[in-house]
């Protein structure tokens, strides 16, 4: 099987990110002739000698801010290597929210700068929210290098300011490559521009970086989704998806809230039984005990269990035009199971400009990243958002529509410094 790789896109609305995008779609031939040719025609009557590559993805972008539900676009390509999965964010501040969106799957993230421009206030704005995120991998792309002669000095002058704001938000390490995305240098084919660059390709990086992120080393977790009951055979399975860790058979469980034992006598999928399944597998799990278990329930590794609590301190992204005041009463959806929650105080609120917290507010509007006190009406069983990703983020939704409002994770995972 292919290995598939997420990864999401973000820069400013001038750094070039749509020509980027299509650079990749294009060179790496996923899209289509008739696509091709009308991009072709477009740029023609645009007066352009070459195909304007932006335009294979601007359309999308157009929707995007004419408010369509999902504003994030994503695109699917491959390689005979990998196959990816890009979520391309749209660049401007008013769409924070929608970065939040697109990385909060992604286990990459390909921050675009302009050659000519450097660091400027979004890139901080992306890069902290990134960081907050805990995207294990980020990418810094230095675009339009063509239109500063392919200066070597210009380009280290960048990445050395990114380096300073990337080790105050806690990334251990960012890969740099200089990009022309307008003529392809270093995007999928290496450019003979830059002979002072030895680093990798855009694409070979992303072809070659590793797909288990660190959510495989950590404690095995898995939600319930669905019980499956045979009568006829006395089969029953607890399906969901592995959000952490590996299981095995033999491997000693415990079933919360409820907090009860029990170990792993197999782990089965549509193709068979395995011998082991790890974080982002679908799989059926067969208990020693015959327990009552429904949709909600977490499977958790017995010796490392997470904190059963419905009391949360943690960070709220904001998605609603409607704005947050404490005493809302919610609905909470973690994992599979959905409860009612009650908004407690406000605390800091991230101040996404000078990338620092900053004193609390009374309201929290559309784009705002704060602290927050929740209480749930169960008991849920959740990790810190920094240790692990799947039982430490939640959603909170309105509950008369059924609409998402914020993107919520527990703890604090952004430490400025």
């Amino acid at each position: 099987m292919t290995d598939l790789l997420r990864f999401a896109t973000a820069g400013s609305v001038d750094d070039g990110k749509s020509t980027l995008v299509g650079r990749l779609l294009f060179d790496t031939k996923s899209v289509l002739a008739d696509q091709i040719e009308a991009v072709t025609r477009a740029s023609v009557d645009k007066g352009l000698a070459t195909p304007d590559l932006s335009l294979l993805v601007d359309g999308l972008r157009a929707e995007r801010e004419q408010g369509i539900t999902i504003d994030v676009a994503y695109r699917y390509f491959s390689t005979p290597k990998r196959g990816f999965v890009l979520a391309d964010t749209p660049g401007h501040v008013q769409y924070t929210r929608n970065t939040v969106t697109g990385a909060s799957t992604a286990e990459l993230a390909v921050l675009l700068v302009d050659a000519r421009h450097g660091v400027v206030e979004q890139t901080r704005r992306h890069a902290a929210v990134l960081a907050l995120l805990r995207v294990p991998r980020l990418v810094l792309a230095i675009n339009k290098i063509d239109l500063v002669d392919y200066d070597e000095a210009v380009l280290t002058a960048i990445g050395k300011d990114f380096a300073g704001l990337a080790a105050s938000l806690g990334f251990e390490s960012v890969v740099t490559i200089p990009v022309s995305a307008l003529v392809g240098d270093n995007v999928v084919e290496r450019s003979e521009r830059t002979p002072w660059y030895d680093g990798p390709t855009l694409l070979g990086y992303l072809e070659s970086v590793p797909v288990t992120g660190p959510e495989i080393d950590r404690p095995f977790r898995m939600p319930v989704q669905y019980v499956i009951r045979d009568h006829a055979t006395d089969y029953r399975g607890y399906a969901g998806q592995v959000g952490a860790g590996t299981v095995a058979p033999g491997d000693e469980v415990v079933v919360l809230p409820a907090g009860i034992r029990t170990s792993v006598t197999s782990v089965d999928t549509a193709d068979g039984p395995l011998p082991a399944a790890g974080a982002g597998r679908s799989i059926t799990v067969r208990l020693a005990d015959d327990i009552d278990i429904a949709r909600g329930d977490l499977l958790a590794a017995a010796g490392a269990a997470p904190a059963v609590t419905n009391e949360l301190d943690a960070t709220l992204c904001w998605l609603a035009d409607k704005p947050l005041r404490p005493g809302a009463r919610l609905l909470l959806k973690h994992g599979t199971r959905t409860t009612p929650v009650i908004v407690g105080a406000l605390g800091e609120r991230l101040d996404t400009d000078a990338v620092a917290w900053v004193e609390g507010t009374e309201q929290l509007g559309i784009n705002d990243i704060a602290r927050v006190a929740l209480r749930t009406a169960d008991p849920l069983p959740v990790d810190p958002y920094a240790e692990i990703r799947a039982t430490g983020s939640f959603l909170l939704i309105d509950p008369p529509s059924g609409n998402t409002l914020a993107a919520g994770l527990v703890g604090h995972p952004l430490q400025v410094s």
